[in-house]
């Protein structure tokens, strides 16, 4: 049984073949090579999550959210009505209706949700089962089916890898099976994340205002680098910056501490965890939208703040 994502080869086939008095077996090996795909454990990992989504939704009474008002889909022509702007007049109507007729829209429901995503050696970190970067897989996946309900498009950069990888935003239930064969085979490098090429290569690629979620580990020494790219990014699109956080900071934070090693490795934390909070709130304070989350939490945390956005029309 495989026990990693990517290719698996089958070296033989075992047959057994049982006697004439059915009181014997012979076994035979057959080389039979063949290769196979070995896919993420998506329903496994979060198969009660996607009901509870579901069932979540259900509850809403819609099956897409939206928002009607000054978005920019044209919804319908209706009456004109106190507190509404002159720029929802459609004179023609109004003209032939002998009466303000006005456009109302709603917000798009068409909206785009590109995901970059880290494949460098912080990624490499490993937490329970799963690596980071396995986790980070699986929140892109859960998220990717949580928009593509929702009617929305959903798109796949990655960066740090051996070769980047790009999968234009789509909409339909048949992206996710797009999604998931090209990531099913996606590797962590040794290489560090290049912040700056990693923003022009998606500029280039995707122009469409979008909802970009930066996936990544960050430290205090990507401040300049990062600041100077998130703020080019944030020109064209909306930010979301996921920065997975290694449990063992939090289990060394916790932990009594009673010998002078023990003290050594507290406060080394504790400095740590101080630079990357001061990171956190340079971005917030460039507009940026941080989500600072353990690894087995990330995939629910994206999917409540894409919700929350949705349902507010802020995407």
């Amino acid at each position: 049984r495989p026990s990693s994502r990517g290719h698996f080869t089958f070296e033989h086939c075992e047959i057994s073949l049982p006697g004439p008095l059915r009181l014997w077996t012979a076994r035979r090996h057959v080389a039979l090579q063949s290769t196979t795909r070995v896919y993420p454990d998506f329903a496994r990992l979060y198969g009660g999550q996607l009901l509870a989504v579901d069932n979540w939704l259900s509850q809403l009474g819609v099956r897409q959210l939206q928002r009607r008002g000054l978005g920019m889909e044209f919804n319908q022509l209706r009456e004109f009505r106190e507190g509404d702007s002159l720029r929802q007049i459609d004179w023609k109507a109004t003209a032939r209706q002998r009466t303000p007729i006005a456009r109302e829209y709603q917000d798009e429901r068409d909206q785009q949700i590109v995901f970059m995503l880290d494949c460098g050696r912080r990624m490499r970190s490993q937490d329970g089962d799963l690596s980071h970067f396995d986790h980070a897989l699986n929140a892109c996946l859960l998220l990717s089916y949580v928009a593509l309900r929702q009617g929305d498009s959903v798109g796949l950069a990655t960066f740090a890898g051996e070769q980047d990888r790009y999968l234009a935003p789509v909409k339909g239930s048949g992206q996710l099976n797009l999604l998931l064969n090209s990531v099913y085979d996606l590797q962590t490098t040794r290489r560090p994340a290049d912040y700056s090429a990693a923003v022009r290569q998606l500029m280039v690629r995707h122009k469409k205002r979008s909802l970009v979620v930066l996936i990544t580990n960050l430290r205090d020494e990507d401040d300049e680098e990062l600041l100077a790219a998130v703020r080019q990014l944030g020109k064209h699109h909306r930010v979301l910056i996921a920065s997975l956080r290694e449990e063992v900071l939090d289990s060394l934070r916790q932990s009594p501490v009673q010998t002078a090693d023990e003290a050594l490795e507290y406060c080394g934390t504790i400095n740590f965890l101080n630079a990357r909070t001061s990171l956190h709130d340079r971005l917030r304070a460039q507009g940026m939208a941080i989500m600072d989350a353990r690894p087995k939490e990330l995939g629910p945390q994206l999917v409540t703040r894409y919700l929350s956005w949705k349902k507010a029309g802020t995407l």
